[in-house]
């Protein structure tokens, strides 16, 4: 049997169709266009998504052979969302990606009316213009009409309706709109009322996985998908990933090295604590039943080598330039520090003003230098985030599945072995992300007996595996502690002084 997987990500819409002991048979992606309003905000053409994936389900199905696919699961950017008509389905609103920042006042708004710690043991989120419940109420400011008889859907949940027919979202992505309890896994209407809406905007929320409904006719004949294929919402995309790889148990973390970059581990459901709230982390409903997730993040880990190789060439250096560069460099810490927050800080001490830096420099270091010293800052990044989960999980982190575009340069994947002192290792799956929708999906329609059962038996094929020095370890906590972490404060004391862009 087969199981397909879409994952509708910030950059780039993809398809994929696997074999259930996780094999990839087919492929399909597109990049995921984003427009600009002339009122200065971006968006989403909901229309324009459907027509994406429609085409990109057309090009895999051609590989599945007739009969054989057995379910569809779906991830996405977690916040983004769009309102749709309640009876015809037709969009009221731009798809508003979890990106623009036109919902910070009406995040700010949300911010004074509220105890965040108390909305934050319901939510397991800090308020933010990203999440759902902000974006709401900027079209109440500005469309106040597109409410009538409408309901909130999530990438995933619009997808799933254009195939099915049916308004749903899973646990893990209606916990990102803010206005969901994560501790009754139900909406919290009361405070949806406090601002003027009605709990209505928001679909029925489901377990990840859950089978929402199955193809009907007219997506059939649109995607080549058969009728009556089910129909799932994996979920959030983090944690789609995560079950792909294995990363499950509390002992196991996820390490996805992109762009950005995101650290997610997990832990048995319990009241969320004080220290939960001040450790920066987020937190939410696992797919695992039984299970609440954390997650910490660095939005300019891949993105801070990006700026840089764009800064040290033009065309930017090359990839391969890059490597070689690397390769060419003794592999001691440079004993540079670099701050990678080029769009701000997230856990443990998230700041939306933070800015980037350098610590260190002087006129003997060169290019190669500022290459390493971006690598090495990212990686004491992670290990901030590291130390701070173990203690809010109560559980010592010493190995890490990683997985992205980073996992390429080998010398970036020895600096984080060598900085957190853990054991890294790259299993053999293509498109995590992917790959997990369509095993939730597979664990909701019984082809898996549970998480655990889905994940062991894709857990085929020879992992590779990064081994920390521990001399270089011992260097890199003495720059981590003595100065990386040390100097933190002194930082953010400053950027409020300096010019905002």
């Amino acid at each position: 049997m087969y199981i397909a997987g879409i994952d509708l990500g910030t950059t780039n819409f993809k398809a994929g169709l696997y074999r259930t002991d996780g094999t990839h048979a087919a492929s399909a992606s597109r990049p995921a266009p984003t427009r600009q309003h002339p009122g200065g905000y971006a968006y989403y053409d909901p229309e324009e998504m459907w027509n994406i994936v429609s085409e990109l389900l057309r090009d895999i199905m051609q590989q599945a052979p007739p009969g054989e696919l057995a379910c569809i699961g779906i991830t996405s950017m977690a916040e983004s969302g769009v309102l749709l008509d309640r009876r015809t389905g037709e969009p009221r609103s731009h798809f508003m990606p979890w990106f623009d920042t036109c919902s910070q006042p009406q995040a700010e708004r949300i911010a004074a009316s509220a105890d965040l710690f108390e909305r934050f043991t319901r939510s397991g989120l800090r308020i933010s213009y990203k999440l759902g419940l902000a974006k709401l109420l900027w079209i109440k400011d500005h469309q106040p009409e597109a409410l009538n008889n409408s309901v909130w859907i999530s990438a995933s949940g619009y997808i799933a309706y254009r195939l099915t027919g049916a308004f749903a979202v899973d646990y893990t992505l209606a916990a990102r709109t803010y206005a969901f309890r994560l501790d009754k896994k139900t909406w919290d209407k009361e405070w949806i009322r406090s601002f003027g809406l009605h709990e209505d905007l928001f679909p029925e929320a489901v377990p990840s996985g859950a089978k929402v409904g199955k193809v009907h006719a007219e997506a059939s004949a649109r995607t080549g998908i058969p009728q009556g294929v089910p129909v799932a919402i994996g979920g959030h995309d983090h944690v789609c990933a995560a079950l792909a790889v294995g990363a499950i148990r509390p002992e196991q973390v996820y390490d996805s090295m992109g762009t950005a970059e995101t650290l997610v581990g997990s832990f048995a459901e319990r009241p969320l604590t004080r220290e939960d709230y001040e450790s920066g982390l987020s937190f939410g409903c696992h797919i695992v039943p039984g299970t609440y997730f954390w997650m910490g993040g660095n939005s300019a880990s891949g993105g801070s080598l990006e700026w840089l190789r764009a800064q040290l060439g033009d065309p930017p250096l090359s990839y391969e330039t890059i490597q070689a560069m690397l390769d060419s460099m003794n592999p001691e810490p440079t004993g540079i520090l670099y701050y990678p927050y080029l769009s701000g800080s997230g856990a443990p001490l998230p700041d939306s003003r933070a800015k980037a830096a350098w610590i260190g420099l002087t006129k003997a270091h060169g290019r190669k230098d500022l290459l390493q010293s971006v690598l090495e800052g990212t990686a004491y990044q992670l290990e901030a985030i590291r130390r701070c989960a173990e203690q809010v999980s109560g559980r010592p982190i010493t190995g890490i599945r990683v997985v992205g575009g980073g996992t390429r340069i080998a010398r970036w994947l020895q600096i984080k072995a060598d900085v957190t002192n853990c054991r890294l290792e790259l299993p053999p799956v293509q498109e995590a992300t992917m790959l997990g929708a369509a095993m939730a999906a597979g664990i909701g329609c019984g082809l898996y007996q549970s998480a655990e059962d889905a994940a062991a038996s894709v857990r085929a094929g020879q992992s590779r595996w990064i081994e920390p020095d521990p001399d270089r370890h011992l260097e890199y906590k003495r720059l981590y502690e003595e100065g990386y972490a040390a100097l933190q404060q002194a930082l953010r004391q400053v950027y409020p002084r300096l010019k905002a862009e």
